[in-house]
């Protein structure tokens, strides 16, 4: 009994591998205190911004984000954004943190809010 006691509490100590993109979504939709929408999250991706050092998402990301893209200066690949496409994205909370941390001060000169977080994930998640 002391063993599966023991058992029960060590798994629930451990740490989650991966989330999905439903998840993070429902996180960040809980932070923002509003649902996503997949309009602004689209307007978000496609948008001209020039405020950054990118004018937009889409420069790298290309204007299908089911197809890989590249990265405007290094070149170097990026793999596909929309779930769909890619089983690696939006799977980890950190990941996901650093990459709209950096992305959105490359495209809007700031962080991006929770909201328009979750409206660009539920944007990629529309894409099939």
């Amino acid at each position: 009994m002391k063993t599966s006691a023991c058992l029960l509490l060590l798994g629930m100590s451990l740490p989650v591998l991966a989330d999905t993109p439903q998840q993070i979504l429902e996180r960040l939709q809980v932070e923002a205190g509003a649902a996503a929408s997949p309009e602004r999250g689209k307007q978000l991706y496609l948008g001209k911004f020039g405020g950054g050092k990118t004018d937009s998402c889409s420069t790298c990301h290309t204007t299908n984000p089911r197809d890989a893209g590249r990265h405007a200066r290094t070149n170097k690949v990026i793999e596909a954004l929309a779930p769909s496409a890619n089983r690696e994205r939006f799977s980890d909370p950190e990941k996901v943190e650093k990459w709209f941390k950096r992305n959105c001060n490359e495209v809007l000169n700031r962080a991006c809010t929770a909201r328009e977080k979750s409206d660009f994930i539920a944007y990629l998640l529309t894409q099939r």
